[in-house]
């Protein structure tokens, strides 16, 4: 059994632990509803924006000089999988839940045959990753921690993949992210953003009568690129609510425990406590009736 000095230093420690999380649990509450509000904004833009492009597509088809954003490669052997993780810890299974979708993927692809490849955006999930799929990470990409993220940053990781693609390495790429439902709920998504998706009702929309100025081609051509930065723009910014989510939540729920843990410490101190008291007494009564 502990010591009632062991015991008491227990609960000191626990006690410093819940002021932490107390706080990191304010300050993702903090967070959060700025974080909610950037991600509820730009949700209606990247599907509005993601719509215009499949229409045009389905509009101008993947003939003789459509853009390989389009078009593709015209083959599917090399499947890079762009995992955006956070730089930072201390959000339950947050990023845990990313990487074990882009791992199920990824072991589904090489089941059949194709080449996977990593692009990390964010620290949190390079170790796992590295360690399941070694020598499959060909680039990363360091968010800002803590700041919101810009869409700098979006675009510098969509001109990158851009040439990454347009140099033949590879063929499809397959974003990974986490979209924000609620502080209790973050679901792992997976998104092909590069060749764009066309939709089959895409078709159909796009048989409306549209006079376009300059041509299709031009608007399309301008589009693409613009919209690999805005569907990248728009993860991150799931991904910094989702976040700031699980992180009010597990620090919530590890405050809940250690304020169980102080309890249990303090009623065992007492006890251990109570019983120290009750010997020395016996010890006495013991001494003065030998007397």
């Amino acid at each position: 059994m502990a010591s009632l000095k062991e015991l008491k230093g227990r609960i000191a420690s626990v006690k410093s632990t819940q002021k932490i999380t107390k706080a990191k649990q304010m300050v993702a509450a903090a967070k959060l509803r700025k974080a909610q509000a950037a991600a509820e904004a730009a949700r209606p833009y990247s599907a509005r924006l993601e719509r215009v492009v499949a229409s045009l597509a389905a509009t101008v088809g993947g003939g003789e000089g459509a853009s390989p954003l389009m078009a593709g490669t015209g083959k599917d052997d090399v499947h890079l999988l762009v995992v955006a993780n956070s730089d930072r810890g201390l959000a339950g299974a947050f990023n845990a839940n990313i990487v074990k979708a882009a791992a199920a993927k990824a072991k589904a692809l090489i089941s059949e045959g194709k080449t996977v490849q990593f692009y990390l955006i964010g620290r949190k999930g390079r170790p796992v990753i590295n360690r399941t799929f070694p020598g499959m990470i060909v680039a990363q990409y360091d968010t800002t921690g803590a700041k919101a993220p810009g869409y700098d940053q979006a675009q510098a990781i969509a001109t990158e993949l851009t040439d990454m693609f347009l140099a033949g390495k590879f063929d499809v790429a397959h974003l990974f992210y986490s979209t924000f439902k609620s502080a209790l709920a973050q679901i792992p998504t997976e998104q092909q953003i590069i060749p764009v998706k066309i939709p089959v009702d895409a078709a159909a929309a796009g048989n409306a009568t549209v006079e376009y100025e300059p041509d299709e081609e031009t608007i399309l051509a301008d589009l693409l690129p613009r919209n690999v930065a805005i569907q990248i723009f728009k993860a991150l910014l799931e991904n910094m609510a989702s976040e700031q989510g699980a992180s009010m939540t597990a620090m919530d729920n590890a405050t809940r425990n250690a304020g169980d843990l102080i309890n249990n410490l303090t009623i065992q101190y007492n006890r251990s406590r109570q019983a120290a008291i009750t010997t020395e007494l016996i010890e006495i009564i013991a001494g003065a009736e030998a007397l």
